[in-house]
């Protein structure tokens, strides 16, 4: 058996859990799951297909990947961490299998994230290829509990890539789900910023992660309201996100006049009102 246990979050995850535990069946290895009390039928796709659940309420992404870290009975050197809507290529199954068999070389591995909006794989506007770091060693591994609105992976040691792609494709996310997920995302990243709860500020020759950071802070200092011109600019432009046809320019428009536009608002609203 390879030394890899695998750990999914859940919460009313009944449309995509069943195409997620399929794809990672193949590594015949410990699947645990960590459900934020759900209650359509998550347990019982869970129970079908034979995983360990365990229950604990969300508050947010961080602290719930910190509870399944700390809390499950993990064994295995190495955890493999994804979401309920993202699934593994059979190639990438391959490589993660030969990498683990072998002395693996790296400390934690990015792995290419192949994004899907409205059903449309979005490959352009810096959204392809787009790394993150999902295979590691569990005694490395680490997370910024201030990062409220998203979370990110970080190691103690050194990291490599992985060559083949892992799916995020939401069964759930059509434009009325994905924008009641956003206003909810728009008051934590505002927060996040205003409050400069994040404790990883990067370095700009560091790694992916490293460099993200650096260039957050940045962002966090420029002036609220233009940051989303710049955006739209930037991905739809200048990294050609007009190549995804009208779906590329729903989703930049989307990401850049919708969200981040909410995000400069709240922060306004925040400074307004302390």
């Amino acid at each position: 058996m390879l030394p890899l246990s695998i750990i999914i979050l859940t919460y009313n995850e009944e449309k995509n859990l069943p195409k997620c535990l399929e794809s990672v069946l193949p590594l015949s290895v410990p699947v645990f799951v960590v459900d934020s009390f759900s209650d359509d039928d998550t347990l019982a796709i869970c129970e079908r297909y034979g995983v360990q659940v365990y229950q604990n309420k969300f508050e947010t992404h961080s602290r719930q990947w910190e509870y399944a870290l700390n809390e499950l009975p993990v064994e295995t050197p190495w955890i493999l961490g994804i979401d309920a809507d993202q699934e593994l290529l059979p190639e990438l199954v391959e490589e993660i299998r030969i990498t683990l068999a072998g002395n693996p070389a790296y400390d934690g591995y990015y792995i290419k994230r192949r994004n899907f909006f409205m059903g449309k794989w979005i490959r352009h506007g810096g959204y392809y290829p787009r790394y993150l770091l999902k295979l590691f060693r569990r005694d490395k591994v680490y997370l910024d509990s201030g990062e409220l609105m998203d979370h990110h992976f970080y190691v103690h040691g050194r990291t490599g890539r992985l060559e083949h792609d892992l799916i995020e494709n939401n069964l759930k996310e059509d434009l009325s789900f994905w924008s009641g997920k956003h206003i909810k995302y728009a008051a934590l990243q505002a927060s996040e910023e205003f409050n400069q709860t994040a404790v990883n500020q990067g370095r700009l020759f560091g790694n992916q992660d490293e460099r993200r950071m650096f260039l957050k802070n940045i962002w966090n200092r420029m002036p609220l309201f233009i940051r989303p011109f710049l955006y739209f600019i930037y991905r739809y432009f200048i990294q050609l996100g007009f190549l995804d046809g009208r779906t590329g320019l729903v989703f930049h428009f989307l990401q850049a006049f919708w969200y981040r536009f909410l995000v400069d608002a709240k922060i306004y609203e925040l400074r307004k009102t302390r």
